[in-house]
């Protein structure tokens, strides 16, 4: 394993050399809320914090976006496409939870057989800088998704804080070349064993595992189970759950037209939504929030596993800390895992 070591007070330095040749994103607080912004000064960057509100795929997935332009008279036909080759960017400070999401994403906009050339520039473009978690809220559980508050999944580099100093694990080669002329130490036993402490001890504060061992099977035998309607009672179908999600991506396409000018833009939607599904023939195959519901933890937990390979959610806990109604993922996995669904 390739570490680097980094004392705090010399932070700004580093921080200060990537402003030069990076957009620089990092957390920062905004209106008593803490969200991605870019930086233009190493001062405005908030580390010590729970998790930013919104999730980072905006950085890469923004919520609403341009795809093209056109221009349709009696005299010309235009299009003009506004894919961008934008300046190398870097997220700096994010938590190994949104990071990780970003693995998912690039299997679902990098396909074999599509490829979402907005995203994949962007993807291409963008160094990812992520902290550990050493102080885990108790509304999160990427332990029991497969993660970890120190995960290195969808990372180049990952800074562990040891009190006075960062160790930084090198995660990619990305992360490599961005670090080969910064003149650090690498991590010696001493730090290492402060990161190990750190790690256990970070873990150990995790909320317990959720009991969901065989979910997939589960949910596949409990599409028509009862237990749904209780569950939904009391969904608002708001969708907050969707848009502040690392791992939702689904979105729609809309043209705005004025007389012969029109613009083809793409902005993210929610299955939580009634109009999610409905057809031109007026049916909906989900019409009450008990299908919406049932279509998200589906997707999450059986169709992107069986697709990918992997869990559909990071466990970063948003939509526990903002459901306006207090109605917990973790409830309801718990509650699809008890015996009486498994049918």
């Amino acid at each position: 394993m390739n570490t680097k070591i980094i004392k705090k007070t010399e932070l700004d330095r580093l921080l200060g050399r990537w402003l030069e040749e990076y957009k620089l994103i990092a957390p920062v607080k905004r209106d008593n809320l803490v969200v991605f912004d870019r930086i233009n000064s190493a001062n405005e960057i908030l580390l010590d914090y729970p998790n930013t509100i919104t999730p980072a795929k905006s950085l890469l997935l923004p919520q609403y976006e341009t795809l093209f332009t056109y221009d349709l008279t009696d005299s010309a036909e235009s299009l003009k496409t506004h894919f961008n080759n934008e300046a190398p960017q870097m997220l700096f400070g994010v938590r190994p939870c949104d990071a990780r999401s970003f693995s998912l994403l690039n299997n679902v906009f990098d396909g074999e057989r599509f490829k979402d050339v907005y995203y994949l520039n962007r993807r291409a473009n963008t160094l990812i800088v992520a902290i550990g978690c050493t102080e885990p809220r108790t509304t999160c559980f990427c332990t029991s998704v497969g993660g970890s508050p120190f995960s290195e999944e969808g990372s180049d580099l990952l800074l562990v804080d040891t009190g006075d100093a960062y160790v930084i694990k090198i995660t990619s080669d990305r992360g490599t070349e961005i670090l080969k002329d910064a003149e650090l130490e690498d991590a010696g036993e001493a730090d290492l064993a402060s990161m190990k402490k750190e790690i256990q001890d970070a873990e150990a504060r995790m909320s317990p595992k959720l009991e969901i061992d065989g979910l997939k099977e589960k949910l596949d035998n409990s599409f028509d189970d009862p237990v749904w309607s209780p569950l939904t009672e009391k969904c608002l179908g708001c969708g907050v759950c969707t848009y502040l999600c690392p791992t939702c991506y689904c979105f729609d396409i809309v043209d705005e037209v004025n007389d012969s000018h029109g613009q083809r833009i793409r902005l993210w939607d929610s299955c939580q939504f009634p109009q999610f599904t409905l057809q031109a023939s007026r049916f909906n195959p989900r019409p009450t929030k008990k299908e919406r519901l049932r279509q998200r933890i589906m997707h999450k937990f059986s169709y992107i596993p069986a697709n990918f390979g992997q869990t559909g959610c990071v466990g970063c806990g948003r939509c526990v800390t903002e459901c306006p109604v207090n109605l917990d993922i973790r409830n309801v996995l718990e509650e699809i895992s008890k015996e009486k669904v498994a049918k």
